[in-house]
């Protein structure tokens, strides 16, 4: 195999790889999943630093859930102040943008 193919075949596994990882974000720092047997699939929002329920056979489905509480919509969600203190307070993590890598504009790699 000529040298390009085997730099692009790892450029390509690097980037699938940091694709399904998530670019470094850890479940092991995100809040727990609720624990509602009213919804089976969770989603985490990480601009948002929430869950979601994305079980479309529940009565929840849709709808944002923080603090033991759910929120029909994200306005509702917004106006809530206890999620207007956590979004300020340092143990908020969503929103966070990488700032190097892919897809980030810094160009490092032949440019």
């Amino acid at each position: 195999m000529k040298k390009t193919q085997k730099m692009m075949i790892g450029i390509t596994t690097t980037a699938l790889t940091l694709g399904l990882t998530g670019c470094g974000s850890s479940s092991a720092n995100l809040p727990p999943k609720p624990s509602d047997k009213n919804c089976d699939d969770w989603e985490w929002e990480d601009d948002d630093g929430i869950w979601t329920c994305d079980d479309s056979g529940s009565s929840h489905y849709g709808h944002y859930y923080y603090g033991g509480h759910y929120y029909g919509n994200k306005n509702s969600l917004l106006k809530s102040n206890d999620y207007k203190s956590y979004k300020k307070s340092s143990s908020f993590k969503g929103g966070i943008k990488a700032s190097t890598g892919f897809g980030s504009g810094l160009k490092s790699f032949g440019g």
